[in-house]
């Protein structure tokens, strides 16, 4: 048995803590806020539940495992539903298509609508199946960082598909030679918002996200998203992990290359001590990789090539009371850009956030009816940004707020503005504080070219013993399921 400390309650801290736990080790985690969950929390406003961070859940999978491994019936302690309906588009032409889960459904509409040939949508999502059989042994299930991952049998199988795979191309290039028609072109380009990148820079092999949704389907929490993190924190507890809230831990000591202690800062005296180190044989990271280093570690050297590389995209988040129904609106709404190029080079070339961005509108409510009091929805208004880089925020978001208030009036035609009874605002700047994510990136480093897998920092370090990383900054990349990922590739590499 080993005595593990983990930095971090966010989604793969908790699936690492029950993991390890499970292995026999006596785990602590140590969290800075009073909540555990980082992105995947939740808050409450004037009657109204938000969840603040990931809105969509896929792969579920991922989580029951945690409760089988364990030995628990995972329908005691966490119930979803499978959705009929994905998700609603709009544009500013008043053309609507809905995505449906069934397949044969869904191009039928796309075909009804936008005149792209059904079995085209079709062969797209049996080649984004195939891609991601092929890289999802590899790429996601495996450390890249070890040699037995590139001599397995799952590596020589994508050696031998490398050219079906979409590496040499961008995602937008691989999809406007398939489909004639923009909008659908633009669907199947959004996938790259998935981990934070630019359609038009994206290797198509990024072609592998609708899989998830369409092939494996889109979920729902029936307690919301935040139950993801609730039911996994009690799981947990149940096996023995130890969790700390306002914990902020302040640096890993080192000794002969060797993890040795945790010096932690508490607002309460919960250890009987404070800021008095804490002897652990190994320490795992969910905080981001880049604040791991320049924050804890100060006196140890630094992998500056990964830490360096250019940041995915974070978001604005307009949390919104609206004092009204809408039955055109679905659980996960997007309202697109009339030029989305524009708008990804807006972001990722200036800076900045484009003024006719697509904006995405999350309404829990519409499945979890107590999450808006009667009559009413509760808004999650998300619009892509750039990564924060001293930006004036603030003329930033005010600007951004009458271009969104804006467009969805044009589109639904009613003036939003005088139905919002309450509002919370996340931004970069916020996303970095609350969840230590550098420059308030939502999936660490960009995946804005080929060798974007190559350089995420691995989930051990290399140069120091007892040092291991989960979490979206580090591989195999952002996301509810590759954080979940990121824990089953670290715990094999701990045993």
């Amino acid at each position: 048995m080993k005595k593990v400390a983990i930095i971090g309650a966010g989604i793969a801290g908790i699936a690492s803590a029950i993991r390890l736990a499970h292995q026999g080790n006596e785990v602590s985690v140590f969290e800075a806020n009073a909540y555990p969950g980082g992105k995947l929390s939740s808050f409450e406003l004037n009657g109204y539940r938000f969840d603040a961070g990931p809105s969509l859940f896929t792969l579920p999978h991922l989580v029951e495992e945690l409760f089988t491994l364990v030995g628990k019936n995972p329908s005691e302690f966490f119930e979803y539903q499978r959705l009929e309906e994905i998700c609603k588009y709009f544009w500013e032409d008043k053309t609507q298509l809905t995505a449906w889960s069934d397949l044969n459904k869904f191009a039928q509409e796309v075909e009804e609508i936008t005149g792209e040939s059904a079995s085209k949508i079709i062969q797209f999502l049996k080649d984004s199946a195939f891609k991601y059989e092929v890289l999802d042994g590899l790429f996601l299930q495996d450390s890249l960082h070890k040699i037995s991952t590139w001599t397995s049998k799952k590596a020589l199988k994508g050696y031998l598909n490398l050219h079906k795979l979409g590496i040499f191309g961008t995602m937008n290039q691989a999809n406007e030679q398939l489909f004639k028609n923009p909008k659908v072109v633009q669907i199947f380009n959004r996938y790259a918002t998935y981990n934070g990148s630019d359609p038009y820079q994206t290797p198509a092999t990024m072609n592998i996200i609708p899989h998830l949704e369409y092939n494996v389907g889109a979920f729902f929490p029936k307690k919301g998203m935040v139950d993801i993190t609730n039911s996994l924190v009690k799981l947990a507890e149940s096996i023995g992990v130890k969790f700390y809230f306002e914990t902020r831990v302040e640096e890993i000591i080192i000794g002969n290359e060797e993890v040795k202690k945790l010096k932690v800062n508490k607002a309460e005296d919960i250890l009987n001590t404070n800021v008095e180190p804490h002897t652990y044989n190994a320490v795992i990271s969910n905080m981001d990789v880049t604040h791991t280093y320049r924050k804890l570690l100060p006196k140890e050297k630094h992998p500056d090539f990964l830490l360096n590389q250019p940041k995915s995209s974070s978001g604005v988040i307009f949390y919104w009371g609206i004092k009204q129904q809408f039955p055109q609106l679905g659980l996960h709404n997007i309202l697109f850009s009339d030029n989305y190029r524009q708008e990804f080079k807006t972001m990722f070339d200036q800076k900045d956030i484009y003024s006719d961005p697509t904006i995405y509108i999350n309404i829990t409510s519409k499945h979890k009816a107590d999450d808006a009091p009667e009559g009413c929805e509760n808004w999650f208004v998300l619009i892509n940004a750039p990564a924060n880089a001293g930006q004036d925020w603030d003329k930033i978001i005010a600007t951004l707020k009458q271009n969104v208030l804006a467009k969805i009036n044009r589109i639904l035609g009613v003036d939003i503005s005088e139905l919002i009874e309450c509002e919370e605002i996340l931004d970069p700047r916020t996303i970095e504080s609350k969840t230590s994510s550098a420059q308030g990136a939502l999936y660490g480093n960009s995946s804005n070219n080929r060798y974007a897998a190559f350089l995420r920092h691995a989930n051990f370090s290399s140069k120091i013993k007892g040092l291991y990383f989960v979490g979206g900054s580090v591989h195999p990349g952002g996301g509810i399921p590759l954080a979940l990922s990121s824990a089953k590739i670290m715990a094999d590499l701990f045993k």
